[in-house]
């Protein structure tokens, strides 16, 4: 089997700031094409890495190298091989939306010939041929982001750094969004996401679940979801899902209970023996059940169980 080629490869990465290590000792790859996800809570370390990938951060310890660059030693030299947008989108909103293609073409050092083509390509991706004389101010999330990604690929970089990307803006900018990042995939574009949108996950091609600085957790979603579910899982849909919530955490056989939406997910090490104990348990207060069922986890659900397995470990 041929060798896939590696575009990030990170080796005991850290990075302290005074007594507080916001990276502790990370390790992961990421091939040519992949999309790579670092999903994790805000404060777990996911921009620090991801800024210290970029060049825009030197390492405490370790060593990482993206697009064969070694990140501390060639940090200006690797800055011209990569993209980079974080969720502040970084464009200007008091110029129009041509004049930010323009600007950045300038800081990425797009040859003056290509210029037009790169602008053309960019104004018809993010779908503002009609837009381009538009202040960037008065444009929607979407469209913002849009252009965003569009400026930080006007040099064609193949590898692609996202910061929280789809922060702030709506479900279907987002759906969106996600199109414009399959497409440079499937280019052969690298894209390194990171987010804290858990449904986000599930189009990785391969996550890093990331608390408190470190990696808890590495693979592809389906892979991810086998290895990692503790317990199974089963939708609950009651007549009083608050007073449901409050009767499932006394009892022994339910593991954990949290609110999904208008129900509630139970947690249980044993669904058959566990659901007629809940029906009981509920029918004694007249609480009807409109549905119990065992389910397939989401992302969101093995990622919490996950990190509250990691709590649960440190405080002991």
């Amino acid at each position: 089997m041929a060798m896939k080629e590696l575009s990030v490869d990170v080796q005991n990465l850290v990075k302290c700031f005074g007594d507080f290590c916001a990276v502790n000792n990370v390790s992961f790859q990421v091939n040519r094409g992949e999309i790579f996800g670092f999903l994790g809570p805000n404060g777990a370390g996911k921009s620090t890495t991801i800024r210290m990938l970029c060049g825009l951060l030197a390492p405490t310890s370790g060593k990482a190298h993206v697009g064969g660059f070694d990140v501390a030693n060639q940090a200006e030299t690797l800055r011209n091989h990569i993209g980079y947008m974080s969720q502040k989108f970084s464009l200007y909103d008091d110029l129009t939306v041509e004049e930010n293609i323009n600007f950045f073409s300038g800081i990425y050092r797009v040859p003056k010939p290509q210029r037009q083509n790169r602008k053309n390509y960019v104004l018809q991706m993010a779908g503002l041929e009609n837009r381009k004389n538009s202040m960037t101010r008065t444009l929607p999330g979407g469209w913002k982001q849009r252009l965003a990604l569009g400026c930080a690929i006007l040099h064609q970089p193949p590898i692609l750094f996202l910061d929280e990307p789809t922060s702030g803006v709506d479900p279907l900018a987002r759906r969106s969004f996600w199109s414009l990042i399959y497409e440079l995939s499937d280019s052969g574009h690298t894209i390194f996401v990171s987010t804290h949108y858990m449904d986000e996950a599930e189009y990785c091609h391969r996550l890093a679940l990331m608390h408190n600085g470190r990696i808890i957790a590495l693979g592809d979603p389906a892979t991810l979801k086998r290895e990692l579910q503790i317990h199974s899982l089963l939708n609950l849909e009651s007549s009083d899902p608050l007073e449901s919530l409050k009767i499932l955490e006394k009892l022994d056989a339910v593991h954990e209970v949290a609110v999904f939406g208008s129900g509630l997910h139970v947690s249980v090490p044993n669904p058959d023996a566990a659901q007629p104990l809940i029906r009981e348990a509920l029918g004694e207060k007249n609480i009807a059940i409109r549905r119990l069922e065992a389910i397939q986890p989401s992302m969101e659900d093995i990622f919490v169980s996950t990190i509250e397995e990691e709590e649960k470990k440190a405080s002991h």
